[in-house]
Formats: structure tokens, sequence, C-alpha cells
């Protein structure tokens, strides 16, 4: 290194332990942005400032604390609008759910839900035309989510492992929200009745689940029967694809627990 870069490096570390941000000394000195972060990482390096290796614990691997209420909704969320995937260029796979832009409320809740589940892990927000991918990066994704395999999840088997049935079976309307904000809504229907002879509108509210995996839709009407809510299949082509939540008395019980998106 000649000594007009050996002057510019000892500057730009003269800046940077005094605190200036990474991009504040590469426009001070017009040094590439990537050569800053190298000068930076070598300084720490030498000095032995140098972090340890990130290596967050899994409750599966490692037996630490999960929140299971988070981990029910998140597995919903997972089964209906989620994948895990990890590109070429990415030592971490991720798990990535695809909120829409309608639904601020939904992305919140989403994010909070991937904090929760993966307290030490890093949570990001990717944004994309009419929504967000909410994407938490982990090794140990498919420990937690062992469902994921290759290809789409309505042409393979979907199980819940014992260990996720049983946090189901304690926290079975975190499971059934996160179906629900996933791959179902809460619209109101309407149809037209006699009444004293004349005919009047009437309209009713309903929740709808659609998705066309056999086995989610078992999981979330298996979980309806255990929570006392009534339900029915609507074909779509002449196939199942539709869930619907229709009488009274267990709208009231989906009001209370699950609510419309938002």
């Amino acid at each position: 290194m000649n000594s007009h870069a050996t002057e510019v490096r000892q500057r730009a570390l003269t800046l940077l332990r005094s605190g200036a941000r990474n991009a504040e000394v590469a426009r001070t000195l017009n040094v590439p942005l990537g050569t800053i972060s190298y000068w930076l990482h070598m300084d720490r390096a030498k000095r032995g400032e140098c972090p340890g290796r990130h290596d967050p614990q899994c409750p599966r691997c490692d037996g630490r604390d999960l929140d299971e209420a988070a981990y029910s909704y998140l597995l919903g969320l997972y089964l209906g609008d989620g994948h895990i995937v990890q590109y070429s260029r990415h030592r971490v796979p991720s798990l990535m759910i695809t909120c829409g832009d309608t639904w601020p409320g939904l992305k919140d809740d989403c994010e909070q839900a991937m904090r929760t589940v993966f307290p030490d892990n890093s949570v990001c927000r990717v944004a994309k035309v009419g929504c967000q991918n909410i994407k938490v990066y982990s090794n140990h994704l498919r420990c937690m989510f062992p469902q994921h395999g290759p290809g789409k999840k309505h042409e393979r088997t979907i199980a819940l492992e014992p260990w996720q049935q049983e946090i189901v079976g304690t926290r079975p309307w975190e499971l059934v929200r996160g179906l629900i904000h996933s791959d179902g809504c809460r619209i109101t229907n309407w149809t037209t009745r006699l009444v004293a002879g004349e005919r009047k509108r009437y309209e009713y509210p309903r929740y709808m689940f659609t998705n066309k995996s056999d086995d989610i839709r078992r999981l979330y009407t298996d979980t309806l029967d255990k929570l006392g809510v009534a339900w029915t299949h609507c074909t779509r082509h002449g196939n199942a694809y539709n869930i619907s939540v229709a009488r009274k008395a267990s709208v009231a019980l989906m009001d209370t627990h699950v609510g419309p998106k938002h």
C-alpha cells in the first residue's frame, strides 16, 4: 500500500473510531463503502474486538423456551401463506410470509410473532407490488417447521409432529387465527326471504377459509370441531376448497377469538 493510501486508511480509521458511520466516512474521503467496511473489520479484528459467531439457540435442538401462543399463530400463517427458502447466495435459510398491503395490522402481527418465536434472529420486510414479504432468517427453521419439503404444500403430506400437536392442543385459537389471517376472511353474505309476504334482503356474517391442501383443511376443521365451531364445506368447481363458518353462535365465537383482518 503506498503512502497516500496508508494516510487515507488511517484517516478513515480515526473517523470510524470516533463514532462516524461507514457511509459518512466513505463520502468524506471518496472511498468505496465496501473498502471502508473492510478496513473497519480488519481494524477490529486486529484489536480483538470482533464479535463471536452468532449462533442463536433453538427450542427444539437446545431446549430454549418457546412462546407457544406466538408459535401456534405463526404456524397457521406458515401453512397458509408461508414458505422456507435458501438462496444460493445466502448462508442461512429464511421463512417468508407474504402479507397484502390491504392488511397493515396483519403485517405487524406477523412480524411480532416472528420476533417472539425467534428473538435472536434477523427479521425484515421486503416490499413487493401490493404486498410485503415478512422474513426471518434462521438455521433452525426446518426444526421448527418440519412440514417444509420440496414442491407445493397441497401436493405433499402435511402432518403435525407430536410436539406441534401438543402446542396446537393448548393454543388452538392462535392456530385458527393464523390460518384465517393467511388464507381466510370474514365477509358479509346476503340472501332474501319472505317476511309477511314481502321479500326482504337478509345479511349475515361468515368466515371463509380456502386452501387446496386436504391436510391443511382437515387440520383447520379438526381444530374447529374441538372448539365447538360449526362448519360446512363449500365446493368450488366441484372441489371442496372452501370451509364456511356461518351459524350465528359459531361466528360469535370466531369474532371473539379471531376477528376480521385489519
